[in-house]
């Protein structure tokens, strides 16, 4: 159930960051920054998706591994880009509040796992 959760919410996820990263780049101009953003905050979803069909609980935990790297390293692009004022406070409150949600699921997830 975790995991379908887990699975719907980074989709959603993605989404946004689609949506953020068409509008940065048709407004701003900005295209370096914005693709990092688009780039790592996909590939937690990906991730997630690929860990569905892992072989072993090893890769399972490695697939969702690379999820939560990929998830605190979307964080960073979002800080990044709110900061250098490509992204508006409310968005960026927004998209640091369901990606914090997805690392604690993601964490919750792996030490389940290894236990």
């Amino acid at each position: 159930m975790k995991e379908s959760i887990l699975k719907t919410k980074s989709y959603d996820f993605a989404l946004k960051i689609i949506s953020v990263y068409k509008s940065i780049s048709s407004k701003h101009k900005e295209y370096t920054l914005s693709r990092q953003l688009l780039r790592s905050g996909t590939s937690i979803g990906a991730n997630i998706r690929e860990a569905e069909f892992a072989q072993s609980n090893k890769e399972f935990i490695s697939k969702m591994s690379i999820a939560l790297k990929e998830a605190n390293e979307t964080e960073y692009w979002i800080s990044l880009l709110k900061d250098s004022n490509y992204l508006d406070s409310e968005t960026s409150k927004t998209l640091i509040f369901a990606n914090k949600e997805l690392i604690k699921m993601l964490v919750s997830t792996i030490n389940t796992m290894k236990s």
